[in-house]
Formats: C-alpha cells, sequence, structure tokens
C-alpha cells in the first residue's frame, strides 16, 4: 500500500528490491512468527491481498494465502487466469490497476519474463513476484535462505551446490544472485545443454563480484556423470587468487544441495527432442564423504530427480523448507502493508543507463513481456558495456549485442565495432536496428558529412 507520506509504495520484484539488512531482519520477524503465531493472527484485519497466477501453482498460492490469512487479513484469487478477462484480451497493465483498486497487495505469476516489472509499474499497491517466466522468484529465494540460515547458523562462506536445469529454473537464477551477495560459494552442476543463461553469469561476475571457474568436483560424478561443474565464489585475496592452477581449488565439504526439476514446459522443441535423460538423486549420490552434512533443498514440485528414499535422510529437509514459507511470506506481506519496520534503510537508488530506441530493437528472449504487451509497452535497455557494445532488457535482463548507435547530438550513427561509440555521452545514446532505421530517422553515416560537435 502506499505509503503514509503519500510515496510510492514498496515492491518485491527482484530479490535486488530488499538489501542484505533488511532480509536479515526480515527472518528475524520470520523466527518471531514460528515462536508464537498468534501475536500476528489479527495484525492485517482489514487487509486484502490479491493473487494472480497465470500459471498453475500449488505451494506458492496457498503459502501467499495461508500467510494473509494467519496475520488476519483476507484474500481474493484468481488461481487461474485463463479464465478471467486476461482471457478475453485485457491486457496486464489494465489487470492489475483494476485489482490494485479491490486489494492492498497484488500477488502474481505469469508465464513472460519481466511481467512483474510492468505490475509494479502501473499498480499503485504493492506488487509481489511469485515468479515470472524462467526469471526471477524472490520469494522462494527467501523461504531457501532462511532454511539454510536455520540448518547452517548462517550462509556466509558456505558451498552450495546448484544442480539440474540451470536455464530455466527461476528459483535457481534468485537464489544465486542473494547467495553471492551474502558470501555464499557456488557449484553450479547443470544437466547438459542446461547452464546458467549468460546473463546470469554476467551479473555474478560483473554486479555481485564473484568469478565462475571450471573444476573438477569429482564426488558429483555419482550424482551427474555427464555435469560439468563450474565454481563461483567471492573474489577475495585469500581465495582463488592464491592458486596458479584452478584444479587446486578443493571443496572440502557441500553445506548444501539445492535439486530443481525440468523445466520442460519452458523447452524449446528442439531441447525436448535431444534432451538427455535428467538426473536422478538417490541416498547413494550422497554417500560420499562430502556428502555427510549437506542438506538437500528442492523448491518443489519434484518429478524424478530426486528419489523417495531420501524423505526420511535426515539431510533432506524440503519438506521443512516449504513449511518455513509460510512465516517467511507472513514477514515479507507484513512488511509491504507496513504492519513490520525492519528499523534499516532500502537500497540505494539504481540509475542504470537507459537508452532510448527508435523501434526495430526488440528484445532477443522470445518469452519477454514486450512482445506479449506490445499494445503498450515499448522496449527499454540499460547499457552493459561498451566494448563489446551489449544492452539488458530493461524488463526480462536478457542481454544482447546492437549493430548500430547513433549520437543524438551529431546525428551520426557508428557500427558498434567503431572506436567512435566510446566518446559518445551516455544521454545521446541511440540504438539502432539497421541502416536504413538510422537513415530514416535522420542519421547519417559517421564521416559522410561534417559536424561541428563533438560527440
Amino acid at each position: 500500500m502506499p505509503s503514509s507520506d503519500g510515496s510510492a509504495p514498496r515492491h518485491l520484484v527482484s530479490i535486488d528490491d530488499l538489501t542484505n539488512d533488511e532480509i536479515l531482519k526480515l527472518f528475524e520477524v520470520a523466527d518471531r512468527i514460528r515462536a508464537d503465531r498468534r501475536q500476528v493472527s489479527r495484525l492485517a484485519q482489514g487487509s486484502i491481498v490479491a493473487s494472480l497466477f497465470y500459471e498453475p501453482s500449488t505451494r506458492t498460492r496457498l503459502s501467499f494465502e495461508s500467510a494473509m490469512q494467519r496475520l488476519g487479513g483476507g484474500v481474493i484469487s484468481a488461481a487461474d487466469m485463463r479464465a478471467s478477462s486476461a482471457a478475453k484480451g485485457e491486457s496486464l497493465a489494465d489487470t492489475v490497476r483494476v485489482v490494485g483498486a479491490y486489494a492492498d497487495v497484488i500477488v502474481i505469476r505469469h508465464p513472460k519474463e519481466g511481467a512483474a516489472k510492468v505490475a509494479q509499474r502501473y499498480a499503485k499497491v504493492p506488487v509481489v513476484n511469485a515468479g515470472d517466466g524462467s526469471h526471477e522468484h524472490p520469494t522462494q529465494t527467501l523461504c531457501d535462505l532462511y532454511s539454510l540460515r536455520v540448518e547452517k547458523g548462517g550462509i556466509e562462506g558456505l558451498d552450495v551446490v546448484l544442480c539440474g536445469d540451470l536455464k530455466y529454473s527461476r528459483t535457481i537464477h534468485s537464489f544465486a544472485f542473494a547467495l553471492a551477495r551474502f558470501g555464499a560459494n557456488l557449484v553450479c552442476a547443470p544437466q547438459p545443454g542446461f547452464e546458467l543463461p549468460s546473463y546470469v553469469v554476467h551479473r555474478l561476475r560483473h554486479e555481485y563480484r564473484v568469478e565462475p571457474h571450471s573444476v573438477e568436483v569429482k564426488d558429483l560424478e555419482t550424482v551427474a556423470p555427464q555435469m560439468d561443474a563450474m565454481y563461483f565464489t567471492p573474489e577475495r585475496p585469500h581465495q582463488l587468487s592464491l592458486f596458479t592452477d584452478i584444479r587446486e581449488v578443493n571443496v572440502k565439504k557441500f553445506d548444501a544441495l539445492y535439486v530443481t526439476r525440468p523445466q520442460r514446459e519452458r523447452y524449446t522443441e528442439a531441447e525436448r527432442s535431444v534432451a538427455a535423460p535428467y538426473f536422478r538423486v538417490d541416498r547413494a549420490a550422497l554417500s560420499g564423504a562430502k556428502f555427510r552434512d549437506t542438506v538437500v533443498l528442492h523448491p518443489l514440485p519434484r518429478i524424478d530427480e530426486l528419489s523417495y528414499d531420501l524423505d526420511e535422510d535426515p539431510r533432506s529437509i524440503y519438506f521443512e523448507q516449504a513449511a518455513r514459507g509460510v512465516p517467511v511470506r507472513m514477514a515479507v506481506l507484513g512488511f509491504l502493508l507496513g504492519l513490520f519496520e525492519l528499523g534499516t534503510a532500502p537500497p540505494a537508488p539504481r540509475s542504470p543507463i537507459r537508452l532510448r530506441t527508435r523501434g526495430g530493437i526488440e528484445c532477443g528472449n522470445s518469452n519477454c513481456v514486450t512482445h506479449a504487451e506490445r499494445q503498450y509497452l515499448s522496449p527499454e535497455y540499460h547499457l552493459v558495456s561498451r566494448e563489446p557494445l551489449l544492452i539488458r532488457c530493461a524488463f526480462c535482463d536478457h542481454e544482447q549485442q546492437v549493430p548500430l548507435l547513433g549520437c543524438s547530438s551529431t546525428r551520426h550513427f557508428h557500427f558498434a565495432s567503431s572506436a567512435e561509440v566510446a566518446r559518445i555521452k551516455p544521454e545521446h545514446l541511440v540504438l539502432f536496428a539497421s541502416e536504413h532505421q538510422a537513415q530514416s530517422a535522420g542519421y547519417v553515416a559517421a564521416g559522410t558529412r561534417s559536424s561541428a560537435n563533438r560527440e
């Protein structure tokens, strides 16, 4: 809900919408709720959460609805948006504007990546991302971090194995960012062909200051013989920079194994046809010495990747992990409703370089929300780097290179490989898909006419 001073409401669309201090304070609230739920049982009386689920969900939707009701609030639910006005062609923007008048918080799950950011733009109440395509799932990440904290006493320095479909699992993406922020080491063991997306690796390296290295982790061979493991560790002087050969890296033990199911509903036809048999984790796979104290997590639902013989193993905590989602989401909802004061500063405003485009530059991610909501939504991009010239979609975070760049000051356009690109001021950058498009906009190739302006 809007704050009492009339400022914009807080949202939880990405794990980056919370600072580390805020996350830890939310966990303290969740601890108090777990200790005595009755103390908050009437806290949210008069408040309503609306759950808009454009994709099937059991745990996440029921967890949010249970959380709100346990806070004393009400729930209105559209569990199957195929039976809603969206089936008639209503835009996402119109839906959240209307539903925001019925509720105090909107929880949304959507198949299109970046959809939660669109909802955030148009809703006048807090928006919580319950999963947008294969992009992010921040509250699941909070539940996962909370379980690690409960089981291991902290997060910094833990060696966490992320195993399975790392390409399409939104839980993995948010979780990887959060683990890196808290100083954990990541061992990425993907199903062959389903490695971490390049934009996730790029952000881990450049924004979260962790460096990926290929490493032989022989204990994982019993889990998935074909996996090529990747080790991500914070760049600290006492860690990888001391090693002259990455093969010297020795993971003495694994603190957690995070397993994900194959996200087959997101596979392309080509991926379905060539996908190797999915790995399976059972007791035998975890018999190595490095797995002795490993906790096994899974966001659920599982298919065949987790053997049922693990359910009674004390290292398996995935059902406790799911149960802990209720107090964590109670803390999140209470915070967004202004019922809990965390006493910490919000994240500093981010000011990425936003680029202008003259049409034709579409997001290269076919599942980006900009393709589905194009009647009112224009592509927007942030500048990632100039060498190479790399842009990031402001909605789904997909990264891509651009062939031509213009300068609005000189009305010249340049090929991305041109050294002149580095001289253009950020506020003058304009994206073009082709020479014809640049010329149609009144720009000319650099060097074809003189200009008194310096770029």
